[in-house]
């Protein structure tokens, strides 16, 4: 819902097509509201993306434009693409116009792209935030018009102007560090006491994961009373996996997306995943033991760079994905389930890279801004209404929570 009430501040944080750029806007909007209650949070994303699923569930208002990447695809899909590009213009400068934003907050990847270059022309502030070392090329070009780039690693600093560039970290969502095990454990219907896997390909599911780990079920035979999965497929391989822990006999939850990942996260004892820069900047700042396999076509090779920063440190395992077989995911998967010295050393080690605060480093940035450019009063409300807003904000959650479960609870493995 957008408010009619000018003097209210109004931010826009645009971004989204994955969990890697939807997932750290979500922390900067929570933290923004954390320091500023009465903000209008408001996303812009595409229609093509994760946030056309997320978002309403965590109760977002989000305007969606028609866009399409440039980049890996065909000239014809470059000239239609360019097509819904002029598109997405005019619909963002009218929403822009109506919405009146105090900022604009760019996550990077195609769908911030048309924001924050309207924004530019409207002269609304821009902070932009790149979340790789090796950044994409809307922030490459969208640097150039921005006010502040937030940035995760300092090797960004070669592709960016150092001038307005800032090392905040990548924000993640203040939940992941509330979640307890036995949450975990309840919300995706698992065992308590068994050593729990998680496999994470990514908000879309990564084939060489679900095929590799399928491979791996048949070599884990003598651990089906030791181990149980909780497994993210994605939509296209879902029904072929669970159909494989089904006949293997293991126990656990095979779903094609998983929207409580601060649960998930808490349930199990290690992480199969990628080694996307969202992915990392959660599993460092809580300390699990992973095991990562970087996506060999990420632009500039971006994750295996990231995956090779934490295991030259001894922070995480990393196998390339053209190493990658059954054989050695049940190798590793035997030696961190008998071995807790082993897990609990890569987990100490994986969160000292960890920057829990980099959420607020990058809302105080926003809103120091918007002070700066005079686009707003600090008008605190009164203690009251703010506590009305959060009794609010828990009880949406409690019903969203309830909901969810009963999807995990249609996922599980078991056939009875």
């Amino acid at each position: 819902m957008i408010s009619n009430d000018n003097n209210r501040c109004k931010v826009v944080i645009a971004g989204g097509g994955t969990g890697g750029h939807l997932y750290p806007a979500i922390a900067i909007a929570e933290e923004i509201k954390k320091q500023l209650p009465q903000a209008d949070i408001l996303f812009m994303g595409t229609d093509r993306g994760i946030e056309t699923r997320v978002l309403p569930i965590e109760r977002y208002y989000v305007k969606l434009l028609r866009t399409e990447g440039f980049v890996g695809v065909s000239l014809r899909k470059k000239i239609w693409a360019f097509f819904k590009l002029i598109v997405a213009f005019f619909e963002a400068y009218s929403f822009l116009r109506k919405v009146r934003p105090n900022i604009v907050i760019g996550m990077g990847g195609y769908a911030s792209f048309v924001p924050v270059a309207v924004a530019a022309l409207l002269s609304i502030p821009i902070v932009i935030h790149e979340q790789n070392s090796i950044p994409g090329l809307a922030n490459k070009l969208l640097a150039k018009i921005a006010d502040k780039v937030c940035i995760t690693y300092e090797s960004s600093l070669d592709y960016l102007p150092k001038n307005k560039s800032i090392i905040t970290g990548n924000p993640i969502r203040e939940r992941l560090m509330r979640a307890t095990r036995a949450e975990g454990i309840n919300m995706f219907s698992l065992r308590d006491g068994l050593f729990t896997v998680l496999i994470f390909g990514g908000s879309a599911g990564a084939r060489a994961l679900n095929r590799a780990m399928m491979e791996a079920l048949a070599l884990l035979g003598q651990y089906k009373d030791n181990i149980q999965f909780l497994h993210q497929t994605g939509n296209n391989d879902y029904e072929l996996v669970r159909g494989a822990y089904q006949s293997s006999g293991f126990s656990g939850t095979v779903t094609p997306f998983i929207f409580n990942m601060p649960e998930a996260y808490a349930a199990c004892d290690m992480l199969i995943s990628r080694a996307g820069a969202t992915t990392l900047a959660e599993i460092t700042t809580i300390g699990i033991p992973s095991l990562l396999v970087p996506y060999p076509y990420a632009a500039g090779a971006h994750q295996e760079a990231n995956a090779a920063r934490l295991s030259s440190s001894n922070a995480a395992i990393m196998i390339k994905e053209q190493e990658l077989t059954g054989e050695i995911l049940a190798r590793h998967i035997t030696s961190l389930c008998g071995d807790s010295t082993l897990r609990n050393r890569i987990g100490r080690d994986c969160k000292a890279f960890g920057k829990p605060d980099a959420g607020k480093r990058v809302a105080h940035i926003a809103l120091m801004l918007m002070k700066d450019k005079s686009h707003y009063s600090d008008h605190r409300e009164r203690t009251d209404q703010s506590d009305r807003r959060e009794q609010t904000v828990q009880s949406d959650r409690r019903e969203r929570t309830d909901q969810i479960k009963q999807e995990y609870d249609r996922c599980l493995t078991s056939t009875e």
